[in-house]
């Protein structure tokens, strides 16, 4: 499938992910058919301690599908990077995980949404947590940089999926962990392609 997504596609595609999620930066609330927010962290069973620990605003400005974090453990010192962040909540909880020894980076796409992570980061007290926009298709980090990747509904947004996938494996240390928390389709694809971009980012 990614083969046949032209150039002007993916613009077309990059156009309305852009359009949607600056919505979802302002507010995610009635903008999915999952809980956001709070009640999603909750709801997907984040560590309580560490929704506690995050600013009410902050954790208001949650927008995930599933809990990469449940797949496996967070360490201290560990260096891990967040694909399509978001407002940053998974990047600032990464964060608190890996602790003031370690690093936490996450990346987006669209501006709105990497504004709306650095105000989150200013709500708490974390030294550790860097944002950049960059896309998963291609990432500005060197070979063997981190001992974690997580993505929280992300990739299924991104047109070439094997670069993303590539891409992360390539920035992973050796022994590293890519945890993937996404949606995934049921039933048919829909044979018209341009039925398939129309409904990307919906």
């Amino acid at each position: 499938m990614e083969t046949q997504i032209s150039k002007k596609d993916k613009d077309r595609i990059e156009a309305g992910i852009q359009g949607k999620y600056t919505k979802v930066a302002k507010d995610p609330e009635g903008l999915f058919k999952y809980p956001t927010g709070k009640n999603g962290l909750e709801a997907l069973k984040y560590n309580p301690v560490l929704i506690q620990a995050l600013p009410s605003s902050v954790a208001a400005s949650y927008c995930g599908v599933g809990n990469p974090f449940s797949i496996g453990p967070i360490n201290n010192g560990e260096a891990v990077l967040d694909i399509g962040c978001g407002a940053g909540v998974d990047t600032l909880i990464a964060a608190m995980m890996t602790g003031p020894t370690g690093t936490a980076v996450g990346i987006d796409l669209t501006a709105e949404m990497l504004e709306r992570a650095e105000k989150n980061l200013n709500l708490t007290d974390l030294k550790n947590v860097t944002f950049k926009k960059s896309s998963g298709e291609k990432l500005p980090f060197e070979d063997n940089s981190f001992d974690v990747v997580v993505s929280n509904g992300a990739i299924n947004l991104i047109p070439d999926k094997t670069a993303t996938l590539k891409e992360a494996l390539r920035v992973l240390k050796p022994g590293g962990r890519l945890m993937i928390a996404d949606q995934i389709m049921v039933g048919q694809l829909e044979k018209d392609l341009k039925a398939r971009i129309d409904s990307w980012f919906q």
